[in-house]
């Protein structure tokens, strides 16, 4: 039985997230282990860990949800991760609409968009 079994609670002493309680999830070697909690979920060196006493009740591989449940359980705090919205590309879907009307359009039709562009462009100005 290793020291840094699946569920054993931790704290980071080293890196960004120093200080902060994790759980282990997995062991993937002799020397590193997969960590989630109140940090960042990601591989860490044993050596930047300092185990604790306190044994969560989870899976190995267990998933960020499982991880957040029993910290809520705890009262501890998680990491919580807001990816970012993306937002419309106007201008790329504009450009993209033109380049396609051009593929198939007749040479009059493809006169007429590029004046239509020329003109937005000046208006822009």
């Amino acid at each position: 039985m290793s020291l840094f079994e699946s569920g054993r609670m931790c704290v980071k002493i080293a890196g960004r997230d120093a200080g902060r309680r994790c759980v282990v999830v997995e062991q993937l070697d002799s020397n590193s282990v997969l960590v989630d909690g109140n940090v960042r979920r990601r591989k860490v060196n044993i050596s930047h860990l300092e185990p604790l006493d306190e044994v969560v009740n989870i899976k190995s591989g267990a998933s960020h949800e499982v991880v957040t449940r029993e910290f809520e359980a705890r009262g501890l705090p998680v990491w919580v991760t807001n990816p970012k919205q993306v937002g419309a590309r106007a201008v790329m879907v504009r450009k993209a609409l033109q380049k396609s009307a051009q593929v198939g359009a007749k040479p009059a039709e493809k006169k007429a968009v590029k004046e239509k562009t020329a003109a937005r462009a000046k208006k822009k100005e």
